[in-house]
């Protein structure tokens, strides 16, 4: 954790200024912000953790931010590839999200999972960085993912209880209510889209007791469907989404296999857009900066 003297807690919000001023965040598409389109970001995407880095940037100077995390990574990928390149980044904070595409496979086992988990938390947090971790949505309301709520509800023991031993913050997505509605996720289903980033941002400034003027998204109506038109929907998704998975398990391939890294090297945020829906773009390091100068 965080050697402040001023501690967060995820109960009352802190007065002053946060003390971080380097964040990395690792993972997978989760943190990656797949769902989220933002056509100026590297990836096209922009996510929860842009979100975060922005909100933070605006309360301090010197602030940088680096996204590792690669979409369709599992968690022995993310320790074995983004652990120590985070570490050597040097980050005061940094959030770790991981496992979550080892559950939805059939024989995902959450305490293997955890194993790796914790011995990243050893890792990321022996400098002491404020490490945040992420328990996984309740499914009970998606038909897709319902199957596995056992399975995600023992993961989430497991990760709280290795945040207790090492004092992490809990962002809790169990208990975030307002996204268990599939009118937070994108089309696939699986992912968030931008109001479900937006809400997570929300939380995990919660989490960290960071004040910001995020407020609420409420998302539109669903619309009234007749049973032919839902199973329509439903061929639609099954051929654009679900076939598509299963082909890529089947042939061993994952959706981020010619995926590079975002934001590989902590950089300031830019953001371009009003208070509260902010975008954000990496900044040019300095020396990319000059060289750009001569370039002109």
């Amino acid at each position: 954790m965080s050697t402040t003297e001023d501690p967060r807690t995820p109960h009352v919000a802190n007065a002053g200024p946060h003390p971080w001023r380097r964040y990395v965040a690792i993972g997978d598409s989760f943190t990656e912000g797949v769902g989220d389109p933002e056509p100026t970001a590297p990836n096209g995407f922009r996510g929860w953790a842009d979100r975060v880095a922005e909100v933070l940037s605006e309360q301090v100077e010197d602030f940088a931010y680096a996204n590792l995390a690669i979409r369709g990574r599992l968690i022995g990928q993310i320790v074995a590839e983004q652990v120590e390149p985070a570490i050597a980044l040097k980050p005061d904070l940094v959030t770790f999200s991981a496992g979550g595409n080892d559950v939805i496979r059939p024989n995902g086992d959450p305490d293997a999972i955890a194993q790796l988990f914790e011995d990243a938390v050893v890792r990321l947090s022996r400098d002491g960085a404020t490490v945040v971790v992420f328990t996984g949505i309740d499914t009970a309301f998606t038909p897709v993912f319902r199957g596995i709520r056992g399975k995600v509800a023992i993961y989430n023991e497991n990760i709280r209880a290795i945040a207790d031993r090492y004092d992490c913050v809990v962002a809790d997505q169990w208990a975030l209510k307002e996204v268990q509605d599939m009118r937070f996720f994108d089309d696939d289903r699986l992912h968030y889209n931008a109001l479900g980033h937006h809400e997570v941002a929300r939380m995990v400034l919660r989490a960290l007791a960071v004040p910001n003027d995020l407020q609420p998204m409420q998302p539109d109506p669903l619309p009234v469907r007749t049973w032919r038109e839902a199973r329509a929907v439903d061929f639609v998704w099954a051929r654009e989404y679900l076939v598509p998975w299963v082909l890529r398990r089947v042939r061993h391939q994952s959706s981020g296999d010619t995926v590079t890294a975002k934001r590989p090297d902590p950089l300031p945020m830019i953001a371009s857009a009003p208070p509260g829906e902010t975008s954000a773009l990496p900044a040019l390091s300095p020396d990319a900066a000059a060289a750009r100068e001569d370039e002109a």
